[in-house]
């Protein structure tokens, strides 16, 4: 369908919800409308049953006790949204962008289309990696579905059923979750600081991992000196090469409250299992740092600075990693040779992280989750992905010489590779 017949296809509805004469309910069953705009259209009682609508620009649409069963919303642009009451089961939205959507009361249990294209029971909806941030969930009925690296902060779940859904890795800061059902669903990794997860507690889902405001790491107040004091012995001690000052050690702090540590120069610092969630870190210098298992989901890496730091299993989901540099760190030995110092990301989850132009030639990523992530123009010559995962990752306009893969690749990265 193009453009101009979904136009028409609208205006016709338009006509019918107003009880005009020629009006005729929008009825578009199994159609590819992927890439077309219906953005602030009025879609109210509107049928898309089995419609392919990815990467739609839906935004401040009105899908009110609309019919979406089992449609492809992938990567399609839904701020704003209106779907309240709608009827989404079955329905893809993976990666799609849901912030500030309302979907009170909407259907969000299991179905979809079988071989022959007949609807009935089967694939539950699927949010992951999606940002549903600020979003009104109260009343739905999302028993199954699956919210996984999806961006929930500040989100409506008040009354929700969510018995058997999966959230593992998600972002839950500030959820209200009064009333909502929760037994059997997977709370892995999430973060659920500024939740009352006193319900959750006893409602027998899975929170292996979790952040909450009960286990957030030591406070900056712990330190024994303020931290602006401390950063400036620990550059001396940089500068010095250790003969003054002393090393800054940040692990196991929860560094959240900071908010930004943009353009700090913080190299060489020890900061194991520190939290950087959420903050803004951009063009941070950490070269030769040691950050093995932090928590840098949903930051501000741009610009960043990591060479030759170790970030074996730390999580980097959502992350925005754009132009930072993540090569080896090259130094000069007495005798005049030199020594190359890799950059390790071993078993890290970056999923879903933004990595466009980022630099990391000579990089391992052996047992990495790159699965979603944006490597657009990334320099990945040397580096090393032994049992990483790159499910849908995207490799546009990548330098791959002397990397090392195997497993399932993307398409695109095959091509690369003859």
């Amino acid at each position: 369908m193009t453009q101009t017949q979904l136009d028409e296809a609208v205006e016709l509805h338009g006509r019918f919800m107003a009880g005009r004469l020629g009006g005729r309910r929008a009825v578009l069953k199994r159609m590819d409308l992927s890439g077309l705009s219906l953005r602030e259209r009025d879609l109210r009682q509107a049928d898309f049953s089995g419609s392919i609508m990815s990467s739609m620009d839906l935004a401040g649409a009105n899908f009110r006790e609309a019919s979406l069963y089992a449609c492809d919303l992938t990567n399609a642009n839904l701020n704003k949204t209106t779907f309240v009451r709608a009827d989404l089961r079955g329905a893809r939205i993976e990666s799609a962008n849901l912030a500030g959507a309302n979907l009170d009361n909407a259907d969000l249990r299991a179905g979809g289309m079988s071989v022959d294209g007949s609807f009935g029971q089967g694939q539950n909806v699927n949010f992951r990696g999606a940002n549903l941030a600020g979003a009104k969930l109260s009343g739905t009925l999302a028993s199954n579905a699956d919210f996984s690296d999806a961006i929930m902060a500040k989100v409506d779940l008040t009354g929700a059923d969510l018995r058997g859904a999966r959230f593992e890795g998600a972002d839950l800061t500030e959820a209200e979750i009064k009333g909502a059902q929760l037994m059997g669903a997977n709370l892995k990794s999430t973060i659920l600081t500024g939740v009352e997860i006193k319900e959750i507690s006893n409602s027998g889902a899975d929170l292996t991992g979790a952040v909450t405001d009960e286990n957030v790491g030591k406070p900056i107040s712990a330190l024994d000196e303020p931290l602006a004091k401390l950063i400036k012995e620990h550059r001396n001690w940089v500068a010095t090469v250790g003969r003054q000052g002393r090393q800054l050690d940040l692990s196991g702090y929860d560094l959240r409250i900071l908010l930004s540590l943009a353009g700090e120069r913080l190299t060489a610092v020890k900061a194991i299992r520190a939290r950087f969630c959420g903050m803004d870190l951009t063009d941070i210098q950490l070269q030769s740092a040691m950050l093995d298992d932090c928590d840098f989901r949903s930051c501000f890496l741009r610009g960043g600075d990591f060479r030759g730091s170790s970030l074996r299993n730390v999580k980097l989901g959502h992350a925005d990693l754009r132009n930072s540099d993540f090569r080896a760190l090259v130094f000069d030995n007495p005798d005049g040779s030199k020594k190359s110092s890799p950059c390790i990301l071993d078993g890290s989850n970056m999923r879903y992280a933004n990595c466009a132009g980022a630099r990391f030639a000579g990089s391992s990523f052996q047992g990495a989750d790159l699965s979603y992530a944006d490597l657009t123009g990334c320099d990945l010559a040397g580096a090393d992905f032994t049992g990483a995962k790159l499910d849908n990752a995207i490799v546009e306009g990548v330098r791959i010489e002397g990397a090392i893969f195997d497993g399932n690749l993307p398409d695109s990265l095959k091509k690369l590779m003859g």
